[in-house]
């Protein structure tokens, strides 16, 4: 099965939960506002605001996953993906190997071009090959402003 295809039924999968999570949540909730006591009617705005707030994140990050793949899309297409990150066929610690080699070339090409999506997204690729989750998903985000979807 394909990254994407496993990233999709991820995403189906978390969002069944969450439905199921807030129609279990929103039954609760109900009868805890109709007790007529101040602290359960407190959780009975709790029970209905958390899924609210759960239903805001998963919705962003289905977002920001259409938005990064298009952008990979779209790099793809035009035959700009890293170099480094296509076809290889070596284990996760070898491609963050070649990633933290790649990584001063496509820094330096974000820092060069602060306007171009291109290098933002492709530098993104290179944190998220090296293993860092937290700067790719920013330089994505930054590929993703730049661009403009």
């Amino acid at each position: 099965m394909s990254p994407r295809a496993r990233a999709v039924l991820g995403v189906i999968f978390m969002s069944v939960l969450l439905a199921l999570y807030f129609a279990l949540a929103g039954v609760k909730a109900v009868a805890l506002l109709g007790s007529g006591d101040v602290v359960a009617i407190a959780m009975g705005v709790a029970l209905l605001v958390f899924p609210l707030l759960g239903v805001w994140a998963l919705a962003r990050e289905i977002m920001f996953g259409f938005s990064s793949t298009k952008l990979v899309d779209e790099l793809e297409a035009a035959g700009e993906l890293p170099p480094e990150l296509i076809d290889v066929e070596v284990t996760r610690a070898e491609v963050r190997e070649v990633a933290d080699a790649a990584f001063p070339r496509y820094r330096e090409a974000a820092e060069a071009d602060p306007r171009s999506w291109r290098a933002y997204m492709r530098l993104g690729l290179i944190y998220d090959a090296a293993g860092d989750r937290k700067r790719a998903r920013s330089a994505i985000r930054q590929a993703i402003a730049l661009r403009g979807d």
